[in-house]
């Protein structure tokens, strides 16, 4: 894919989706720092996931997709979510078009109420998609990003579904610190800065 465009311009050339990127620029500049290995998830109109581990993204077959993976429902939630290949998967039921959804407005524009139960429901159904994340990748830390993201008090909320969900297993004390689950530290710049560093190792011969 990226041959053509390294012909015509005559430089190296790197390429990774915009998630991936993020990540990069999160464990360098942002909330990745200082760790080992962490997931950065970003919550908005979709949502994706990168994985990091010693400052290398997690590859496989494909790219990792952290979004799709399978949530049970929350007990009476009859919502049949919006992702066009699997309904009710984490992104499905959590994502800025599922709240759009379920309460006929974006979630920036929701206020009261209504955005508390939107933090409410999105937290939930994010802390058992990450509980998946960590109980298959064991991550250092997950770092939140996104419009949706930024929603205030989702983090915590977050995080706090998440200990609760995974009952003491493993008996990991660094579960419940305050700094397992955190907001992304860049913001909306965590992408752009991102692609300089998949420059600088496309220049320097390696990728991701």
């Amino acid at each position: 894919m990226i041959g053509p465009f390294a012909a015509v311009f005559g430089v190296p050339v790197g390429f990774d989706v915009d998630v991936n990127a993020a990540a990069l620029a999160e464990g360098r500049w942002g909330a990745g720092r200082g760790v080992d290995s962490f997931v950065y998830l970003t919550v908005g109109t979709g949502i994706g996931g990168g994985a990091v581990v010693d400052g290398r993204l997690l590859r496989g077959l494909g790219h990792p997709e952290m979004g799709h993976v399978v949530v049970p429902r929350k007990p009476g939630d009859t919502f049949a979510g919006v992702c066009p290949f699997h309904g009710d998967c984490l992104e499905g039921m959590a994502s800025g078009p599922a709240v759009a959804a379920r309460f006929g407005r974006r979630a920036e524009e929701l206020d009261g109420t209504d955005r508390e139960a939107a933090v409410a429901l999105v937290a939930w159904y994010l802390a058992a998609g990450v509980s998946s994340l960590v109980y298959a990748l064991a991550p250092d830390r997950v770092v939140v990003g996104g419009g949706l993201g930024s929603l205030p008090g989702l983090v915590a909320a977050t995080h706090r579904e998440l200990v609760d969900r995974l009952r003491g297993y493993p008996g990991l004390p660094e579960h419940a610190d305050h700094w397992f689950v955190v907001p992304a530290g860049l913001g909306g710049m965590a992408g752009p800065l991102g692609t300089l560093i998949l420059a600088e190792r496309a220049a320097a011969g390696g990728v991701g």
